[in-house]
């Protein structure tokens, strides 16, 4: 049978097995004066002494010399004693000398009448943790360090609702705030009020939070309220869980960057006006060389033509040169207009043999006497992708440049080859036909062969030409998906390579019927109202029309056409674009509103109008000769058919 004494010391014995399981901790016995009176495996662990070692000694011998000095030991049991605990930390000294840091707690042992019998004491090594904590100190120190020796940036906390947490020399130094005035104090206060009504300080912290960082620049506002344009990068801080515990907000001056940037840009937009201004003198210079050429040879022809006419002569080779200049006249417009990219292509199947021979004689025209021009095909060559009339114009250019390089005279070859690339040069993958221009001149430097294809860019001194020409070549070839390419050395000549994309189609694609390239003979008489704002032209246009039959109405605006519509029967309306107060565009909508089905043809000056400026109307460019307006009329005429014979009917009601 078990005793009450018996279950006591069962007790006991589990009690003292439990303490001595545990090895983590120093847990052991005092008496009343500090003696040591149990000892467990823990504390011989932790602090290197055997049980019969210790037991007996006092527990001071743990301390350091300055702690017992100081009277630390005998402190913590008058503490344990009085309220009932002790708890602190400190280094302590093992068997071998070494320190280590402890957390210790001592707690009184009491009798049940009160009476104190000793104290329990227990001791944790927590040496790593406070290395680690003093690592991580150290580490926070050096940051805090760090942060407040940062003059050039503003670095510093905000709390979730965007109040200043922290603040930084850097801060300090460009915002004008010491850490006592602004700490607490929203951020806010440094934007602008215009950007505070528009809600930019919320937006920021709300995009930093929603996307994990915000990043801006703009004006800021400093304490005595002169601004400065800062680069703001602000990003969340989060605790271990993931939780938002406020903002990290980095802020610099980029004030003086800023007002170096924009004395940059305006320095080089100064550059970039002058250079406008010398390329526009030198474009004008040369425009106005060919075109004060061209009117020489139209006024000097048809001064002789109006003299020889007098004395009954034949004035036909007078007239002919004058044609012939103002051709080029209108070539050197084309020139221009393709180079301010005013000029859509009209891409097709092109035969580049037939095409260089049937220019054959313009080409020789062109370049004159002194150099001979010689083809080089081989028997076979592709059709090509490309406009016909600015292959034509290219050509041209590029003959007119090998002429210019044999001042003294020489050969120019055009030859032509198909080439197959499959990857690199500027080409996309596929056929190509690479037509060459040739010639035995002059050549050119390493430094103009660079330049050669920029705009206004010429060698042939001032007012001798516009220096488009290459410029246009290049873009021409480009706009049809190919490109030019120039080999140049002094004194061995100049060889231009145009390549273009050889066609899909098999054969060139048919030119317009015959019936709408040649006006009909048998065209009905229409009564026509020719509307532009220049005399001159409005006059010619009129003697055009009359000289194939035609009546025609006069009108120099859009008002005085549209009283003549009123007043009497026009089968069809031909009108100028570019008019004052009311271009042929809104004309020819006022009159369509007004007379439904009246035919129009509207005449520019310009290779392409806006888009969406009255697609669905026939055009004719200037400048025009009769051939040109007449089979502009038929394909007006053929276009609205229906509408212009219902035109006829005399009953016909009009507005």
């Amino acid at each position: 049978m078990t005793t009450i004494a018996d279950s006591g010391e069962a007790s006991a014995n589990r009690f003292e097995m439990l303490v001595q399981s545990v090895t983590d901790y120093a847990i052991y016995m005092l008496d009343t004066a500090g003696n040591v009176a149990t000892w467990n495996t823990g504390a011989q662990l932790v602090k290197g002494y055997a049980k019969d070692e210790i037991i007996g000694q006092h527990f001071s011998r743990f301390y350091t010399d300055e702690d017992r000095t100081a009277g630390i030991p005998a402190l913590a049991l008058r503490t344990a004693e009085r309220e009932g605990r002790f708890e602190a930390e400190g280094w302590r000294v093992r068997k071998d000398g070494t320190r280590f840091w402890a957390n210790v707690v001592i707690d009184p042992i009491r009798q049940p009448d009160g009476s104190l019998i000793g104290f329990a004491k227990v001791t944790r090594d927590l040496t790593h943790r406070r290395a680690a904590d003093e690592a991580l100190r150290r580490s926070e120190e050096r940051f805090r360090l760090l942060v407040q020796s940062v003059t050039d940036y503003a670095i510093y906390m905000l709390d979730i609702n965007g109040h200043v947490a922290s603040w930084n020399a850097g801060a300090e130094r460009f915002k004008g705030y010491t850490a006592d005035e602004i700490i607490g104090e929203h951020f806010s206060r440094f934007y602008t009020e215009e950007d505070r009504e528009a809600g930019v300080p919320r937006r920021a912290l709300e995009t930093a939070t929603n996307h994990g960082r915000f990043e801006a620049e703009g004006w800021r506002l400093r304490k005595d309220g002169t601004r400065f344009w800062a680069s703001v990068v602000i990003d969340p801080v989060r605790d271990s869980s993931g939780g938002l515990i406020g903002f990290a907000k980095v802020t610099r001056d980029l004030t003086e960057r800023r007002q170096s940037q924009l004395a940059l840009e305006q320095a080089q937009e100064a550059f970039f006006q002058s250079q406008k201004m010398e390329a526009i003198g030198q474009l004008t210079g040369g425009v106005a060389h060919d075109f004060n050429n061209l009117l020489a040879a139209i006024v000097g022809s048809l001064d002789l033509a109006r003299r020889k006419m007098a004395d009954g002569a034949d004035i036909s080779r007078f007239l002919d040169n004058a044609m012939k200049a103002a051709e080029r006249g209108a070539t050197l417009t084309q020139r221009m207009l393709a180079f301010a990219r005013k000029q859509e292509l009209a891409l097709e199947t092109v035969d580049p043999v037939a095409l260089v021979r049937g220019m054959a004689e313009l080409l020789q025209r062109t370049i004159g006497g002194g150099v001979r021009i010689d083809t080089e095909f081989p028997l076979v060559v592709p059709h090509v992708h490309a406009d016909p009339a600015q292959l034509e114009l290219a050509l041209i250019n590029l003959a007119v440049n090998a002429r210019d390089a044999m001042p003294e005279g020489g050969r120019i070859v055009i030859a032509a080859r198909e080439e197959h690339v499959v990857s690199g040069g500027g080409l996309k993958p596929g056929a190509y036909v690479c037509l060459s221009v040739i010639d035995d001149g002059q050549g050119m430097d390493a430094e103009t062969l660079a330049r050669a294809t920029e705009p206004f860019y010429t060698t042939k001194g001032v007012g001798k030409g516009t220096g488009l020409g290459l410029s246009m070549v290049h873009g021409f070839a480009e706009q049809c998906g190919g490109k030019l390419t120039l080999r140049s050395s002094v004194g061995e000549g100049t060889t231009a390579e145009l390549w273009l994309p050889v066609s899909q189609d098999d054969a060139p694609r048919d030119r317009a019927d015959a019936a709408s390239e040649q006006p009909a003979a048998t065209m009905d008489k229409l009564v026509v109202l020719a509307v532009d704002d220049d005399a001159l032209v409005l006059t010619n246009t009129a003697a055009m029309l009359e000289d194939a039959g035609h009546r025609a109405l006069l009108a120099s605006s859009g008002r005085a056409a549209l009283q003549l519509l009123s007043e009497g029967h026009v089968d069809l309306l031909i009108t100028d674009f570019a008019m004052p107060e009311m271009t042929g565009a809104q004309l020819a909508e006022a009159a369509q509103a007004g007379w439904p089905g009246l035919p129009v043809l509207l005449v520019s000056g310009y290779a392409e109008l806006p888009d969406g400026i009255a697609e669905d109307l026939p055009r004719l460019a200037k400048p025009f000769g009769q051939d040109q307006l007449l089979r502009g009329i038929a394909r007006t005429m053929a276009a609205n058919r229906p509408a212009a014979e219902v035109l006829k009917f005399p009953g016909r009601r009009r507005r």
